[in-house]
């Protein structure tokens, strides 16, 4: 879900805007950094690239089904409308 690298570099980059002083708990910095980074984007509502690319395929193939499906059922419609407006067949 969340790429672990990434986090890493943004925790290298917090703890190396540090003053020299505090550099040297860098390291227990990095670590608390990291497990609070991913606590909070845990918290998100996130999906993967690949479950996204799979819903956008199927939302297409659901828009190109309704596409056909309302213009079938306009035929039907316009097929009705010219059968009910012809002259009823004397017996």
């Amino acid at each position: 879900m969340i790429n672990p690298s990434k986090l890493e570099e943004i925790a290298k980059q917090i703890s190396g805007a540090l003053p020299p002083g505090v550099k040297a708990f860098a390291d227990e910095f990095e670590a608390k950094t990291k497990q609070v980074l991913q606590a909070q984007l845990s918290k998100l509502d996130l999906v993967t690239r690949e479950e996204f690319d799979v819903q956008t395929q199927v939302l297409l193939r659901t828009r190109e089904k309704l596409t056909a499906l309302e213009q079938r059922l306009t035929e039907l419609e316009a097929n009705n409308e010219s059968k009910s407006s012809e002259p009823a067949e004397k017996e």
